[in-house]
């Protein structure tokens, strides 16, 4: 049995069972190379942060929509009641309205997949919300008694009459038989403002608030979380792309998806989501597969870039 080889036998040049060393010899320095690949790089990555970082704003929220735009928030508020919001059309996984849904011909995953997280907007974004307070208003029972051709008539009304107001103001709006929707508005933004509007939503009927899917669809169908997008440069014909603030490494992969939706054909086709999809996930799996494709898998044979990259090796052999 032979004895383990000792530090000193190394470095004599000697290698297994007495073998000589015959290759280059060169001297590498761990403290160097330590000091290089951990002080230097952070002080670098530390750098780069502090000049081309992201913004990191305040989280965007309820209150402070309806404390900045009360006017968006009551018109978005009157969609919601009216079922005529994005967020009431949009179909699975939130509702089964009709040709909503993305296809590639007979293909529709969406519908496939079901709606899964059932909203209606009227109920979960208003009328629920404004039924958890200790004196719910005198609206919300008017609301719930009416037929739903009455509710459409109202919110139906009082959308048109806040798009001939000035700026949306419901204090300008001229009178006219809008039933309890400018009181369930007007209340809803009371509640909003007081900051308690966020929490019901998220609580969901939860004691712990980790869902923020309900504000999320509130705030994306009025036009102020959007105008907010467009002003950091973040819409989707921006390339935008935001990391969330404590989560790491954010939204980087995301890239790919936001580059397709800038060309042709996907940038104006109507199931451009579903397009993109599925050719993000075919260039995934050629990826994936190129150990095993002829010809594909050669290629770094065939074109020696490692060569320049390890020149000197090959330059010594």
């Amino acid at each position: 049995m032979s004895k383990p080889l000792s530090p000193m036998s190394w470095r004599r040049g000697t290698g297994l069972a007495g073998r000589a060393w015959n290759g280059t010899n060169r001297e590498y320095d761990l403290f160097k190379e330590l000091t290089v690949g951990v002080i230097v790089v952070t002080l670098l990555v530390l750098a780069a942060s502090a000049i081309f970082s992201s913004p990191d704003d305040h989280s965007v929220t309820l209150k402070s929509w309806a404390n900045s735009q009360p006017n968006d928030f009551v018109v978005t508020a009157n969609a919601e009641l009216g079922h005529t919001s994005g967020t009431a059309g949009y179909g699975p996984p939130y509702n089964s309205t009709p040709g909503a849904t993305q296809t590639i011909g007979p293909l529709d995953l969406q519908s496939l997949a079901g709606v899964k997280i059932p909203f209606d907007t009227a109920k979960d974004f208003v009328i629920k919300p404004l039924s958890t307070l200790p004196n719910p208003p005198a609206a919300v029972a008017a609301w719930n008694s009416a037929t739903s051709d009455q509710q459409t008539s109202w919110t139906d009304a009082y959308g048109k009459a806040l798009d001939k107001a000035k700026d949306n103001n419901p204090a300008e709006v001229a009178s006219g038989k809008y039933g309890p929707v400018p009181a369930l508005t007007g209340s809803l933004l009371t509640m909003a403002k007081q900051g308690s509007l966020d929490s019901v939503l998220q609580a969901g009927g939860s004691f712990y608030n980790f869902d923020y899917t309900r504000s999320v669809l509130f705030l994306g169908d009025g036009t102020y979380f959007t105008d907010l997008a467009t002003n950091l440069h973040l819409s989707g014909d921006q390339w935008g792309m935001m990391n969330e603030t404590g989560n790491y490494p954010g939204q980087s992969w995301l890239w790919l998806f936001s580059f397709f939706y800038q060309i042709e054909p996907f940038k104006s086709a109507a199931n451009a989501d579903l397009l993109v999809v599925f050719t993000v996930a075919i260039l995934t799996l050629l990826l994936t597969l190129v150990p095993l494709i002829p010809g594909l898998r050669d290629l770094p044979r065939l074109i020696p870039f490692h060569k320049l990259v390890w020149r000197n090796y090959y330059k010594r052999r």
